[in-house]
């Protein structure tokens, strides 16, 4: 009979675990929480001294029974949850629920691993510890706080806009920073800029050394109009060049850090175009275990949910001796440069394989396509971490004539290091770097040719998933475990749209945001959100009291929501009356909101079901063909405009158009903030209610 009992989270890890510890140990699984705050109620007694009451998950009831009868069998009773404050607080839960503690004869330890293998499986039972109550105590603090915020806003949003909304205390913060990114890019007004390139011809070469204007002399200018690009040239033509300035050195590119839960679903979107969500997932099994044919099932990553950039002493052996072997000793390096001044939790390791024996090609047959993809990143970043730095070739030249300044900046790459495995981004083109040796100091260059180039400031970019999780993290919102399932929500609730990568604020987003900078600024306050991370850090480490921080916060959210009950009017999404008459019965429809906008509705519901897309005119004609332009909406939620004649006329813009057309040309003139701006490409004539003026 097993002497041991083994208590897991997940029961793909019971197979795995069972295998290493053998026929002593039992492993069982509790598959997640066991108890949690009840679904019915707030939970919490705010009354007295916000105490949280815990029942039985609904459907746990047989789970722990059979946890039960195994802890009758053991002497001892192993906790083995996911070493992180989740995992610290399902071990207390299990003690809780099971009654171990005091129970006569049998000893409850807590013991984490960072990887499921089973050198790491049987070193934590060397290092079995009690529970660390701290870590608890956060996880309980930030539940209650997530709870507090979500049972006692939720139901206002219900009340004023709609059923099956939720606010979050992490989730509305989210909310408010890509709004405040949409109300950007809506108000920004695009600037007119040139560049300037000038070809020169080097004695004695065929091609042409190309460089970018600078400014006059050591002075840097900025060219804002075609007059002054042509005054340059004008300036430029027939005049004698030589290189004023050589500077040749090298630079050295250091290798990147290995992930952190925050990387690498930054990473994971960009190169592989997984949401958040998915990579979480596709790690979640990696981590677990995976069917490895001739090895049965292993843990291939370390936990995947750590803010971390530390790896153990024997990975770091292993990665050295795997780079020395298979790349050559001038490949092993020292590794990636910690980022300073960021608060991390180094409780456990970055995430890496758990063998770099193990290569994506020997586990390709063992993974799924998306696994293998992941898998891949995660193994040729670790290795490239710990890789020497890449060394280029750089040479700087200034070019001088007609009083004006050309500059040319180029590279060749010397030694690959880090590259050979793991690539950020495009390095740079060494086209100009021969020709750069051509040249000496003072050399006279003739002019071939100049080409201006005109161009016009960009916008910020719409947030996608991954520079919506590094924006949180650089703000010191949420944790590395959050970011998934915030994103998540905020998708669920339809708040928010995804196309094409880019995350796009739907109406119904915009009401929320606005009912809840109104009425609980403070829960969306970024730096209010920022200082309770660092308040529950606190906790975590044994510095703050959990209970006050609930006492200092539930007050005056209760005083905020019974001020908003009172006060808030209701947002009349798509009740209002239209100019449209039923056909069917006669009756005026009226617009409502649903889960793709505002459509209209016959009042006669339901005895009269009649419904048809809603479109709210502009006042703008159509440049096509003359129709109505309406606001519409895409699929997926984001609003536009365009000809009510589609699919006859395909004609679209992003802006609400206006009904002023431009002065300059005739085009159409668009809103952007609270300035009109010409449609045409080129024109960039602004004009505000008050003056108009030529950009």
């Amino acid at each position: 009979m097993a002497k041991y009992l083994v208590i897991v989270e997940s029961p793909a890890k019971v197979k795995t675990i069972g295998k290493f510890l053998g026929a002593n140990y039992e492993v069982a699984a509790s598959n997640g929480h066991v108890r949690d705050l009840p679904k019915s109620q707030l939970g919490i007694d705010v009354k007295g001294d916000y105490e949280p009451k815990y029942i039985t998950i609904r459907g746990k009831g047989e789970i722990l029974a059979g946890l039960r009868r195994e802890v009758k069998k053991a002497e001892k009773i192993y906790l083995a949850t996911d070493p992180d404050r989740e995992g610290e607080a399902i071990s207390w839960h299990l003690v809780e629920a099971l009654k171990l503690s005091g129970l006569p004869g049998k000893k409850v330890c807590r013991i984490t691993f960072n990887e499921i293998t089973k050198n790491a499986v049987k070193e934590s039972l060397k290092h079995a510890r009690q529970i660390n109550m701290d870590l608890v105590n956060a996880q309980q603090t930030r539940r209650i706080l997530d709870r507090m915020v979500g049972y006692r806003i939720s139901p206002l949003l219900w009340e004023k806009v709609k059923r099956g909304l939720s606010a979050g205390r992490v989730q509305s913060v989210a909310l408010r920073i890509i709004c405040d990114r949409e109300a950007e890019i809506d108000a920004f007004l695009p600037e007119e800029y040139w560049t300037l390139e000038a070809s020169f011809r080097i004695p004695g070469e065929k091609k042409t050394l190309r460089a970018k204007y600078y400014g006059e002399g050591e002075q840097k200018k900025e060219l804002k109009t075609a007059d002054e690009v042509e005054a340059v040239k004008r300036d430029c033509q027939g005049a004698a060049f030589r290189v004023a300035e050589i500077r040749r050195g090298e630079r050295v590119r250091k290798a990147p850090l290995p992930f952190t839960t925050s990387t690498l679903q930054q990473e994971a979107s960009r190169v592989l175009n997984f949401s958040t969500q998915k990579t979480m997932r596709l790690a979640q099994q990696l981590y677990e275990g995976v069917d490895i044919r001739g090895n049965g099932t292993v843990g291939v990553i370390t936990y995947l949910r750590t803010d971390s950039t530390r790896i153990s002493d024997e990975a770091e052996e292993m990665v050295k001796s795997y780079i020395a072997s298979h790349y050559g000793e001038s490949y092993a390096g020292e590794g990636g440069v910690k980022k300073g001044g960021q608060k991390i939790q180094d409780a456990h390791e970055a995430i890496r394989p758990t063998d770099p024996e193990r290569t994506p090609e020997k586990l390709k047959e063992s993974l799924s396509r998306d696994q293998f993809r992941l898998y891949q990143l995660i193994w040729k970043r670790f290795v490239a971490s710990r890789m020497a730095p890449a060394r280029f070739e750089t040479a700087s030249l200034k070019i001088d004539g007609g009083g004006h300044r050309f500059s040319v900046a180029a590279g060749k790459m010397l030694f690959d290091g880090f590259l050979s495995v793991y690539h950020e981004e495009d390095e740079e083109k060494a086209e100009n770097n021969t020709l750069a040796k051509a040249v000496e100091e003072g050399e006279a260059l003739s002019l071939d040719a100049l080409e201006g180039a005109r161009h016009f400031t960009q916008p910020p970019a719409h947030y996608t998933e991954a520079t919506l999780v590094r924006t949180l993290e650089e703000l010191g919102i949420g944790r590395p475990s959050t970011y998934a399932p915030t994103i998540t929500t905020i998708l669920a609730r339809r708040y928010v749209t995804k196309e094409n990568r880019n995350l796009y604020v739907t109406e119904l987003g915009e009401v929320v945001n606005d009912m809840m900078k109104k009425a609980f600024p403070s829960i969306v306050d970024v730096n209010f959100t920022a200082n309770m991370e660092a308040l529950l850090d606190g906790v975590s480490e044994g510095t703050v009291e959990w209970k006050t921080i609930i006492a200092n916060f539930y007050p005056d959210l209760d005083e905020a929501v019974r001020k908003a009950e009172k006060d808030l009017a209701e947002v009349k999404i798509g009740d209002e009356e239209s100019d449209e008459v039923c056909e069917q019965c006669g009756r005026r429809m009226v617009i409502k909101y649903g889960p793709h906008g505002r459509f209209l509705a016959c009042p006669g519901f339901p005895e009269c079901r009649n419904t048809k897309p809603y479109y709210e005119k502009t006042g703008a004609v159509c440049p096509k063909c003359g129709g109505d332009i309406v606001e519409k909406k895409t699929q997926k939620g984001r609003r536009y405009y365009g000809c009510i004649r589609y699919p006859e006329c395909d004609f679209m813009v992003w802006q609400r158009p206006a009904a002023e057309k431009c002065p300059v040309c005739g085009s159409m003139m668009l809103q952007k903030g609270g300035k009109l701006v010409c449609a045409k490409e080129g024109c960039g004539y602004i004009t505000e209610k008050t003056e108009k003026k030529q950009a």
